[in-house]
């Protein structure tokens, strides 16, 4: 069991949008402050104090310092940045992490509007649902919510905590450099999030885990996941990477790391706390 004060950095890694801007799906009754205009060019933006087009769909998603923001769908073969947006990882290096996490919630929507244009189950074309970030089918009453697909993320450490404990590390097939993270996955459906972090480090490396430990989460707009970390123990086995997901695994002390994620991500949130016990 971890200690108090591991306890407490451990929740510092969950991102509190809470504190950070007001995730509103309606514009304020009578609101007429400044305005910001994130414009979703394909999966990247371009953030502007007005909207190019008004005749573009714009979704309403937040308050940020009494600013209003505004999620606008970009036709095909329109772009307002004349070449200057950038994708979310680019945009997390200019804006401040509220403005990170709202330029994300407006691509997610603007994905998830896309999307469902059309109903269903009846495929009449679908209409705003008042009052919620729903669209509604005006024919058979479908309301259709943005996906939001939950999965973990987990850093797995064995040994006792100090200089010489070690955490399980692994460079996933789709990483575009030679960096090594936490072990991740999907949760399937009946399965609650601990059954999923042990099942998931199961099938990717091989081991058996326990003492599965919430430690924070975070949206993950990719295009529309919800990160969901924890820490878990080493109990046994051997590395045995998953063909096809894991090219390599291994165990590192804190002193001997490979390249790991920066702190964009909640994998690097978990890593550094780790680091800083």
């Amino acid at each position: 069991m971890a200690s108090m004060t591991q306890e407490s950095d451990l929740a510092l890694v969950s991102m509190n949008t809470a504190s950070l801007y007001d995730a509103l799906n309606d514009v304020p009754d009578g609101f007429d402050g400044p305005r910001r205009f994130v414009h979703v060019i394909g999966t990247k933006v371009f953030v502007d104090d007005r909207n190019e087009d008004e005749a573009w769909p714009a979704h309403f998603i937040g308050v940020l310092d009494g600013e209003g923001w505004w999620a606008v769908d970009v036709p095909d073969g329109d772009d307002p940045s004349y070449g200057a947006s950038v994708d979310l990882y680019g945009y997390f290096a200019i804006g401040t992490e509220a403005e990170w996490l709202l330029a994300g919630r407006a691509v997610q929507t603007i994905g998830w509007a896309r999307t469902h244009r059309f109903c269903g189950r009846c495929a009449a074309a679908m209409e705003p649902s008042a009052g919620e970030r729903g669209m509604k089918c005006p024919d058979c009453g479908l309301i259709s919510y943005p996906r939001v697909a939950p999965a973990m993320i987990t850093l797995v450490t064995r040994g006792e905590p100090g200089p010489d404990q070690e955490a399980l590390l692994a460079r996933g097939v789709n990483f575009p450099m030679p960096m090594y993270s936490c072990l991740a996955g999907f949760v399937e459906p009946g399965e609650d999030l601990e059954g999923a972090v042990i099942r998931e480090v199961k099938e990717e490396v091989g081991v058996d885990v326990d003492d599965v430990r919430y430690v924070g989460s975070q949206p993950w707009p990719f295009p529309h996941s919800l990160m969901v970390g924890f820490r878990a123990n080493y109990v046994d086995g051997d590395i045995v990477c998953e063909e096809g997901e894991i090219l390599d695994a291994n165990w590192y002390r804190k002193d001997d790391l490979p390249m790991v994620p920066p702190t964009i991500s909640i994998a690097g949130k978990i890593i550094q706390a780790w680091i800083a016990e």
